[in-house]
């Protein structure tokens, strides 16, 4: 089968197009060909060495979506699925033409919505409902204070939170940005670079919750919880160190909460997808291209200038 991937470290440059052996599946295990994945930040560090993989070469791609070859555990040929867990299945990440996926991971894509949109939704969606309730806790008519409102995990968690009728503080240095998350239902666009975050947050009650995708905002999103708030720690797009107030956190009881690489059940993901169905949140694509520009895909990543995914799909 074709797949792309990287045999050594290093830029975009180092994914390439490759022939290998189709995935065999084991007795738990569902053939699918793979018709859409999605580029995500842990792809670009793991492809650059900062987030080393077990074993090269290596098939990136987080999520897969796509179509059932033939009938097992219950799935038929033709049924249309997602997974979150595209690496762990055999035949590499969704960057692979196919995958061997377990079954127990897969959950079936409702009518209306295509590979492209279930494919963006994927794993950023998944992530987003385990951080907002999963970890956070989040009850319906709080206050979400969500960084990096225009990443995939941002800007469909300012859509979750909205309908449940939360009240949603976004932030981004960008204005054409700042409309499309308006748009999307962030109440309070927020520009770290000129206005003080946690003082705009508090100036309106303060956050019950706060989603904390950059890290070395930490002390902002502690400074903008109200006291007894919670923080979840979901990406360190900033980078990995913060340095905090020790006594400011704890003379708030405001809860940090290690989010890791968060996936909700597929129970969650399947009602996820449903409203995906009911046109109640969108998935925000921001570019769709063939798996062969993989490499590029990489690089407008990388630049950060695109609102929600980049979709590659397989010819």
């Amino acid at each position: 089968m074709k797949t792309v991937q990287f045999d050594q470290y290093g830029g975009p440059e180092v994914l390439h197009r490759a022939e290998v052996a189709d995935p065999i599946p084991g007795p738990d295990d569902v053939l699918i060909a793979v018709k859409a994945t999605t580029v995500n930040h842990l792809d670009l560090f793991q492809r650059d060495g900062s987030r080393p993989v077990g074993k090269l070469p290596f098939t990136p791609g987080l999520e897969a979506v796509g179509e059932v070859l033939k009938d097992a555990q219950g799935f038929h040929a033709g049924d249309r699925v997602m997974t979150t867990w595209a690496t762990s299945a055999k035949g590499g990440g969704g960057y692979a033409h196919m995958l061997a996926v377990p079954s127990g991971t897969l959950v079936r894509i409702p009518d209306g919505v295509s590979y492209e949109a279930a494919a963006a939704t994927g794993l950023t969606a998944s992530t987003a409902w385990g951080a907002l309730f999963d970890v956070g806790q989040l009850q319906a008519g709080e206050r979400v204070l969500i960084w990096a409102g225009s990443s995939g995990v941002g800007s469909i968690s300012i859509q979750i939170a909205k309908y449940l009728g939360c009240q949603v503080f976004t932030t981004t240095t960008n204005e054409a940005k700042a409309a499309e998350l308006r748009r999307l239902g962030a109440d309070i666009v927020i520009n770290p670079t000129t206005q003080d975050v946690a003082k705009v947050v508090q100036e309106a009650g303060g956050a019950h919750l706060v989603i904390e995708l950059v890290s070395t905002t930490l002390q902002s999103s502690i400074n903008a919880c109200i006291t007894g708030g919670r923080v979840v720690l979901i990406g360190n797009l900033g980078g990995q160190m913060a340095t905090v107030d020790t006594q400011s956190w704890r003379l708030k009881l405001v809860n940090v909460l290690g989010g890791g690489i968060r996936h909700t059940s597929t129970a969650n993901e399947q009602r996820i997808l449903d409203l995906v169905a009911q046109a109640a949140i969108t998935p925000i694509i921001a570019r769709t291209m063939p798996i062969e520009q993989a490499a590029e895909a990489h690089r407008l990543l990388a630049e950060g200038r695109l609102v929600g995914k980049i979709v590659l799909t397989h010819g």
